[in-house]
């Protein structure tokens, strides 16, 4: 699943191209793609609304129209791509969108689990969202704060998008490893030092992989590069670039969970 780094590159490329643009016609090829409205709905209000801005908030795309707004989260296996506009559709497109400069904006998911959402108020769907981790009002004492007062392990604690918004399996793997922290221990017995380092652990991970283009892991999200630096994640059996201790995988909260045994102690 795209995280905050591939998210925050899929929304970069998309603006120039979006901006500016007014939706002239909707196709909803999978109408279970679509969260809400109902489908006759969303055809009837999303045309003729213009793009005004276009960013992430946490692993979601929001895009501002001059009446609602288009929320998109890709999922598992989501993308969005630009197409001339008498370029026949692709096999997985479940929503096409007509531009007024000739292009056509596409939602191509092969295996349906994204989803999108024409609303007037996004708080109904972004409402519950933790506090985004690059920005600048979010503090190592927050984060410290937020995680003290769980008695959790701390790789699903991170996981969970309402303690801190934007962060999957792969930067949360990499961040505890830069901050030197074993993902079962208990959030609660965190020490205020050591949540400071995991705030800028968290911070330099993420920032690594926007400087990158994201994690390209497979097929699904392409084009990053941050997959060539990535310190333990997928690197099971292989030396740790720190101690040259074997990178080890276990299962944590039903994800697979890489760690080094020796810079990670619990």
């Amino acid at each position: 699943m795209p995280e905050l780094p591939e998210v925050e590159t899929i929304v970069r490329r998309l603006r120039p191209d979006l901006i500016g643009r007014m939706i002239t016609a909707a196709d909803l090829r999978w109408e279970r793609t679509l969260a809400t409205p109902q489908p006759a709905l969303f055809n009837k209000n999303i045309i003729g609304q213009l793009v005004e801005s276009v960013n992430r908030r946490a692993k979601y795309i929001v895009i501002q129209l001059s009446v609602d707004t288009l929320i998109i989260h890709l999922r598992m296996s989501g993308d969005i791509l630009f197409h001339a506009a008498d370029a026949p559709a692709e096999k997985y497109d479940r929503l096409l969108l007509q531009l007024s400069d000739g292009k056509r904006l596409a939602f191509n998911d092969m295996r349906k689990f994204g989803r999108v959402w024409l609303t007037p108020t996004p708080q109904d769907v972004l409402g519950k969202l933790g506090p985004e981790p690059l920005d600048i009002s979010f503090t190592a004492d927050e984060l410290f704060e937020r995680i003290t007062k769980h008695k959790r392990q701390l790789k699903p604690l991170l996981l969970d998008q309402s303690i801190i918004a934007g962060l999957g399996n792969i930067y949360t793997d990499e961040a505890l490893h830069l901050a030197g922290l074993h993902p079962l221990t208990k959030s609660d017995l965190i020490k205020r030092k050591q949540a400071e380092t995991l705030w800028r652990s968290i911070r330099e991970a993420l920032e690594a992989g926007i400087q990158r283009n994201g994690t390209s892991i497979d097929w699904i999200y392409r084009g990053g590069q941050n997959q060539d630096y990535l310190h333990v994640y997928g690197r099971k059996d292989e030396p740790c670039l720190q101690c040259g201790t074997p990178i080890q995988k276990i299962v944590v909260g039903q994800r697979g969970t890489h760690f080094c045994p020796q810079c990670q102690k619990l």
